[in-house]
C-alpha cells in the first residue's frame, strides 16, 4: 500500500517512484526487524532495571525538540537530527514511556490504593510528559501515549475514585488546550461543520470521504486510485487508509480491521491469562496504544474524528513509527512466551 500511494510523489520529488519504499525497508523495517528479534530474545523483565532510564528518555527527548537538534516539520517540531541520523522522539516515547509505567505500577499495590503515593505521583508523570508534547504540538502522541498509561493505570487495579478524577483532570486539561489553540479549535469546529471550509480547513477531510466512497464495496483496484494523485493530501502518512478504502473498498477495509482487530485481542488474551504484573501491564500498554492510534487514524480519515495527522501503525511511512512498532511486537512475543 504504501508503493501504491507513494508512487507518483516518488517520482515528482526525487525522480524515483519507489523512493519513499525503499527508505521505509532500508531503513524502517531493517531496523524494525532487528528491534523484533533483540526484543524476542531479551528477557522482558529485564527491561523492569531501567524503568529509570525509560523515565529519562521519555521526558528528555521533547525537551531535546526545543534545542538546535530539533526540526521543524509542517509547523511542529517532531523530529531530532543527529548528524546523518533522524528519528521522530515522539514514536520513541511511545515505547518507552509504556515500560516505565509498567513498572512504575508493578512496584507496589500502594501505587494504585494510596492518593498521595499512587494517584499525585501518576498525575504529575502523565501531566509533565503530555504538557511538554502539547507545547511541541504532538497532539495526537499526548493522546495516544496518556490514554494507554490511563487505561493501564486503571487495569493495575486503581480505586474508581482516582480513575474518575483522572479522567475529569484530563478532559478538564484537554478542552482548555483545544480552546485556547486556533488551530485545534478550528478542526474540532470543521468537524461539526465540515461544510464551512471545504477549500481550506476542510479540504483533507472531504477528499478523504471522497476516495473513501469511491472504492465501493470491492475498491477500484490495486494502484489504480486517482485521488491519490491530486487531491489527497497526506497520501503516504495518515491518508494511507483512504487509499486503501478507495482501491479495495468496504471488503478490503473489513480485512484491514481485522488483522488489527485479532492482534489487539491476541495481546489482550495473553495479557488475562499471564500472573506477572509487568508482564501484563506492557501488553496492555502496547495493546492500547496500538488500538487508540488505529482508531484515531481510522476515524479522523473517515470523518468522526477531528483530524490529527495520525500515521496509521504499520503501514504509513515512518521509519521511527516502524521500528518502534515492531520493537514493540518483540517484546509483547517475549511476554507471551515467558511469562
Amino acid at each position: 500500500m504504501l508503493s501504491s500511494a507513494s508512487l507518483h510523489i516518488g517520482e515528482e520529488r526525487f525522480e524515483d517512484p519507489y523512493f519513499y519504499v525503499k527508505s521505509q525497508i532500508i531503513y524502517g523495517l531493517t531496523a524494525g526487524l532487528l528491534g523484533f528479534f533483540i526484543a524476542l530474545n531479551t528477557k522482558y523483565r529485564v527491561y523492569e532495571k531501567f524503568a529509570i532510564i525509560f523515565i529519562i528518555i521519555s521526558l528528555g527527548l521533547p525537551i531535546l525538540l526545543l534545542t538546535p537538534l530539533g526540526l521543524e516539520l509542517k509547523g511542529a517540531t517532531r523530529q531530532i537530527e543527529l548528524g546523518i541520523i533522524s528519528f521522530q522522539p515522539g514514536e520513541i516515547i511511545k515505547l518507552t514511556f509504556i515500560l516505565y509505567i509498567a513498572a512504575w505500577l508493578a512496584g507496589g499495590s500502594e501505587r494504585q490504593k494510596s492518593f498521595s503515593n499512587g494517584f499525585i505521583p501518576f498525575l504529575i508523570l502523565t501531566g509533565t510528559l503530555a504538557a511538554l508534547l502539547l507545547y511541541l504540538r504532538s497532539t495526537s502522541t499526548a493522546v495516544i501515549t496518556m490514554g494507554a498509561a490511563f487505561i493501564m493505570y486503571w487495569v493495575s487495579g486503581a480505586k474508581l475514585r482516582f480513575i474518575g478524577l483522572m479522567a475529569l483532570i484530563g478532559t478538564i486539561a484537554f478542552v482548555g488546550v483545544v480552546m485556547i489553540s486556533p488551530y485545534r479549535l478550528a478542526r474540532v469546529k470543521n468537524l461539526f461543520n465540515p461544510d464551512a471550509n471545504l477549500e481550506t480547513t476542510g479540504f483533507h477531510r472531504n477528499q478523504s470521504l471522497i476516495a473513501i466512497g469511491s472504492g465501493g464495496l470491492w475498491g477500484v483496484g490495486y494502484g489504480q486510485s486517482t485521488t491519490k494523485i491530486s487531491y489527497l493530501p497526506e497520501v503516504i502518512g495518515d491518508s494511507i487508509f483512504a487509499v486503501i478504502a478507495e482501491e479495495f473498498g468496504f471488503i478490503g477495509v473489513g480485512i484491514l480491521l481485522l488483522l488489527f482487530f485479532v492482534l489487539i485481542m491476541k495481546m489482550l488474551l495473553v495479557a488475562n491469562r499471564i500472573r506477572n504484573k509487568f508482564g501484563k501491564l506492557i501488553l496492555i500498554g502496547f495493546a492500547s496504544i496500538i488500538a487508540i492510534q488505529s482508531i484515531i487514524n481510522i476515524g479522523a480519515i473517515s470523518g468522526i474524528l477531528p483530524l490529527t495527522g495520525t500515521p496509521l501503525p504499520f503501514i504509513s511511512f515512518g521509519k521511527t513509527a516502524l521500528f518502534v512498532f515492531l520493537t514493540m511486537i518483540g517484546i509483547s512475543s517475549n511476554v507471551s512466551k515467558y511469562a
